[in-house]
């Protein structure tokens, strides 16, 4: 067991017994546990691996989903909304950069499709910022989205590179001057969509922890056992440390935040439950010509098909990570699998298990990488010069019930102390916890806190500096075999 200490005093509720369990140290979990010990609630965090979010391949905050057509405008609404409360609570995890969306000549799409949607947003994130300005995390409303047609292209492509890009239109100069204006629809899109580092949203998490004597984090601990106490008051809790020792602990409360082995969890607490998982992977490329400070870039596709969806995420040092939604690349043939009635889990085969186990093959890496590289080059020319910067990143992610196209959820519940964390998105994950402090207060488990600001909620994570946050994520990348330069910041918030 590793019981991370704390030098910090108790916060309000600190001498309730309620005690929480919470199975999984992933964004869910950890951002849950940070909740409620900010409050004053003891916590127990069983994380399986040895350190705090470990899980998909976050890189994109999603504040309005623009990446995603084929979702409701109300799944666009809520991912907004979490987004802001996301960037007002991890200040120091968003790479601060726009966004630019480009349909392809030889896609269905229509950008025009587009603008009642944009419309929809601008108008929504106007409203929450007239609400509350500290709301304004994604810069001032009516510049939320902005229209390119190609004259406004062929016009910036005759403008240098700025060194520190601040305008939309001073973003948009490496796109203009690097694209093949003629493979496209008119207009492209640049929307407020700011990239999230799981690095440094890992590095917050654990330090923030450090500090709060009310959480017990136990990493390289599995959960082994859950039997629900008499009257449904509760759960006993067996693990196995990283000694191979056991111990049983009872909590009050259970929350499953088991990220991709939710299932497992339910299976445990014999509690069915209908989802799916699909294991996805990016890449990380090194274009070591690249010469500009460049935006976020989708190029629209048809997913699963040769044509899919193409996104090229910047970080220092000419380092981009690549999602190409093909089954050569990002996705993979037989990776998304549902649940049965025998398991709330959904069984990835072996090849899958052994990848999420880090094993994956040079020669695998370097061939999905390449294709990614060629997948980017259609529409970037020059990113063939692109080289393999890493190990991809990947992982697998859950999406609760049995739509695939599910992008914005966070909480179920089967039983009254029970609670499921069910993000797909990890901008979901502070909504998760705001849902179990209001169960736990209807349960009289606490005393319902009063109301505050989103940054009151968490004086404690409030106070870490973008430093120590950028040393601790660069750590953290350099043991999980990454380049650290995805670890620091990009964008306006470069100090």
């Amino acid at each position: 067991m590793n019981l991370i200490e704390s030098k910090t005093t108790s916060l309000p509720h600190s001498d309730l017994p309620t005690t929480v369990g919470i199975i999984g140290g992933g964004i869910a979990g950890s951002t849950i546990a940070l909740r409620l010990a900010e409050q004053g609630i003891h916590v127990q965090l069983f994380e399986e691996g040895k350190s705090l979010v470990n899980g998909p391949p976050i890189c994109h905050l999603h504040a309005g989903g623009n990446l995603y057509r084929e979702i409701s405008d109300q799944q666009c609404i809520t991912l907004l909304k979490q987004s802001i409360d996301t960037l007002r609570v991890y200040r120091h995890t968003t790479n601060i950069r726009p966004t630019v969306i480009a349909i392809p000549c030889n896609d269905v799409g229509n950008p025009n499709d587009l603008l009642p949607r944009l419309a929809l947003l601008q108008q929504t994130y106007q409203t929450l910022v007239e609400q509350d300005p500290k709301n304004g995390v994604l810069g001032d409303p009516k510049d939320y989205f902005k229209l390119y047609q190609r004259h406004d292209l062929e016009r910036l492509a005759l403008r240098a590179n700025p060194e520190h890009p601040l305008t939309p239109d001073q973003w948009m100069i490496p796109v203009a001057k690097s694209i093949n204006l003629d493979q496209f629809k008119y207009p492209l899109v640049m929307v407020q969509e700011y990239g999230l580092s799981v690095f440094r949203i890992a590095a917050t998490l654990t330090l923030a922890l450090n500090k709060l004597t009310q959480c017990h984090v136990h990493t390289n601990t599995k959960v082994t056992s859950l039997i629900e106490n008499e009257q449904g008051l509760g759960w006993q809790v067996s693990y196995q440390d990283s000694a191979n020792q056991q111990h049983q602990i009872n909590v009050d409360y259970l929350v499953n935040a088991g990220g991709y082995r939710t299932g497992t969890i339910d299976d445990l607490a014999h509690i069915p439950r209908q989802r799916m998982v699909e294991f996805k992977a990016a890449y990380i490329t090194h274009w070591s010509q690249c010469d500009a400070q460049w935006p976020e870039v989708i190029f629209h596709g048809e997913r699963g098909t040769p044509n899919g969806m193409a996104q090229l995420t910047p970080y220092p040092d000419g380092f981009f990570q690549l999602h190409g939604m093909t089954q050569d690349i990002t996705l993979f043939k037989n990776g998304l699998v549902s649940s049965n009635e025998d398991s709330a889990q959904p069984q990835l085969n072996a090849s899958f298990k052994e990848k999420l186990q880090q094993h994956w093959s040079q020669q695998e890496i370097e061939q999905r990488t390449q294709r990614a590289i060629n997948h980017m080059a259609q529409f970037v020319g020059k990113f063939e010069q692109a080289t393999v910067g890493g190990k991809p990143l990947f992982g697998a992610q859950q999406i609760p019930g049995n739509d695939p196209t599910l992008r914005a959820a966070d909480v179920s519940y089967s039983h009254q102390r029970y609670a499921r964390s069910e993000i797909v998105k990890a901008s979901s994950a502070l909504s998760v916890a705001d849902a179990i402090i209001d169960q736990l207060a209807a349960l009289h488990l606490i005393v319902r806190p009063t109301q505050q600001t989103r940054e009151s909620e968490f004086p404690i994570s409030q106070q870490l500096s973008l430093h120590d946050i950028v040393a601790y994520a660069e750590k953290l990348a350099a043991e999980r075999g990454f380049p650290t330069s995805l670890a620091r910041p990009i964008g306006h918030n470069i100090k």
